[in-house]
């Protein structure tokens, strides 16, 4: 059949996304999304149709996080729209960028219950209420702002997701819009520092006997300057989930993700002068309601809003991590680096100690998955125990990004999808999963998805039997287990079963091994864990 290009206002608006340097897209098509399908191939757009939009979401996620771009999703109407919600809430609680772009009700059909296909009775109020913004577009020029708009708001400020709502009869219309006005745009970064600010700023930590550096999530396009100042200060630097890497975990001052752990946080908590890069200081990524800072606090972070968030600072610089920091290091001025902070080895053996005495049974299985991962793999990870009390705390990584996960909003079912992503951004590294059973029971139909695109994802599945955090609250509440002890599939046979390949490990060595094997034969790999029957020693 002969392709048919027309310009309808679909087209423009990826055409516009295309010229920002999009070049995949995540969705499932569908009878009311088809315009924005149509300019794909012209345009060189790789579409990657998940199984589930929720998964399209985690997808976009994922590239987003290794391609550096804004991840962007394609929905139907109605229901398409509100399955990738839960993707939406991700990235706006882990402040991250993503696009989702939907058809809604013809232009003076809002509201009118007539029972239309996919009929919603007020789905823009429905995403806008998930997003930084959402918009229900009337004209072509109008559509195409909104896509400026969008990447203005990822450039200059903190990139949270949005929400751009056509119109059917609109989205179906041609449009004679110029190619200028689809050109993409440069923005100007974040307001300069204050330059006060940044010389008191400097000051301080110049004359601090113990400064700590806390990075965030609004840290991790900054880890060049960071590793600069935490050098030239001798800082340690402990990081919150998503800024995981920022400091190549292996560096002589680097805390790792820790923060979560007492040891690591109360060594921020303590610092004559903490310096604090880019987060919100969330109890989800402290794991107490706040951090209760004893010293000089700085805090630098794009929004003002945030500068006093959950802990007031001392010393507030409104600016991106990179402008700020930039600037501090110009304003300390040419110094031998100083020598590095006594006790970072026995506070990360401290915050070990406490992993361990929390989970003992995680951590240890934990640290026998990470020695077996290639060095410069992507491990994706999910809400799982696996994950949180384990993995995330003992995988040391040596470049931001390294391990998608969402610290904040902790959905289940991220991990798979994510990963897919992350290796369609990534190609040249290793992409692994670490997940438990129940988490990967919410994405398992994108296993399908990765052999769709002959993709390499391998699988680490750790069986628990289902809902282990939750049966331990149970317990805790006086409650019987209910709802918490899950049937389990024969994983192996299906990873076999969707054109992949199934392992199990049940000691280190097979672990290691089928490892080995997974990168090597690449697709769908699975290796499957039974926790409570695995060996942590050869000969156990």
């Amino acid at each position: 059949m002969e392709t048919v290009h027309k310009r309808t206002i679909g087209w423009v608006m990826i055409e516009a996304l295309h010229r920002y340097g999009i070049d995949t897209v995540f969705g499932i098509p569908g009878t009311h999304n088809l315009e924005f399908y149509r300019p794909l191939g012209a345009l060189g757009i790789r579409a990657i149709t998940s199984r589930h939009e929720q998964g399209a979401g985690y997808a976009a996620d994922g590239w987003s996080l290794q391609s550096g771009k804004p991840g962007v999703v394609i929905t139907t109407s109605g229901p398409g729209l509100l399955n990738a919600l839960s993707a939406a809430g991700t990235a706006y609680c882990e402040s991250r960028p993503m696009i989702i772009l939907s058809p809604g009700p013809a232009r003076g059909a809002e509201f009118a219950d007539v029972g239309t296909l996919h009929e919603t009775k007020d789905q823009l109020g429905a995403a806008s209420a998930i997003v930084e913004w959402g918009r229900r577009v009337q004209t072509a020029e109008e559509a195409v702002e909104a896509v400026h708009d969008a990447f203005e708001l990822f450039a200059t400020t903190r990139p949270r997701p949005v929400y751009i709502e056509v119109p059917l009869d609109l989205l179906e219309e041609t449009t004679e819009i110029s190619a200028t006005a689809l050109e993409a745009r440069e923005f100007s970064r974040s307001a300069k520092p204050d330059p006060a600010a940044v010389v008191e700023a400097a000051a301080l930590l110049a004359a601090a006997e113990d400064p700590v550096i806390l990075a965030g999530g609004g840290s991790r396009g900054a880890a060049a300057e960071l590793r600069a100042l935490a050098e030239r200060l001798g800082a340690p630097v402990v990081t919150t989930g998503n800024a995981k890497g920022v400091l190549d975990e292996h560096h002589p001052l680097a805390l790792g993700a820790n923060l979560r752990l007492a040891a690591a946080r109360n060594r921020a908590r303590d610092a004559d002068v903490l310096l604090v890069v880019g987060s919100k200081l969330g109890e989800a990524e402290l794991w107490v309601e706040r951090l209760e800072a004893r010293g000089t606090v700085i805090r630098i972070d794009v929004l003002a809003s945030q500068i006093d968030k959950n802990q007031p600072a001392t010393i507030g610089i409104v600016s991106d991590a990179t402008t700020a920091l930039s600037a501090i290091l110009n304003e300390l001025g040419e110094g031998a680096p100083r020598d590095g902070a006594p006790g970072v080895a026995r506070t990360l053996a401290a915050a070990r100690a406490e992993c361990a005495e929390l989970s003992p049974e995680n951590t240890a299985l934990a640290e026998v998955i990470a020695a077996a991962l290639p060095e410069n793999a992507i491990v994706s990870t999910d809400s799982s125990q696996i994950a949180y009390w384990g993995l995330l705390n003992v995988l040391r990584v040596s470049e931001p990004n390294s391990t998608p996960y969402m610290t904040t909003y902790a959905t289940l079912g991220y991990g798979l999808p994510a990963a897919l992503g992350s290796r369609i951004a990534r190609p040249e590294r290793p992409s692994f999963v670490v997940i438990g059973d129940g988490a990967l029971m919410f994405s398992m139909n994108e296993f399908i998805t990765v052999v769709e695109q002959r993709e390499d994802v391998t699988v680490i599945v750790v069986d628990n039997g289902g809902y282990a955090e939750i049966k331990q609250n149970e317990a805790d509440a006086g409650i019987a287990p209910i709802g918490v002890d899950l049937a389990q599939p024969d994983w192996v046979a299906v990873a076999a079963a969707f054109g992949g390949t199934g392992h199990r490990a049940a000691t280190p060595g097979e672990l290691s091994a089928a490892v080995e094997t997974a990168v090597r034969d690449g697709g769908l790999q699975l290796i499957h864990i039974d926790q409570a029957g695995f060996a942590l020693a050869e000969g156990a």
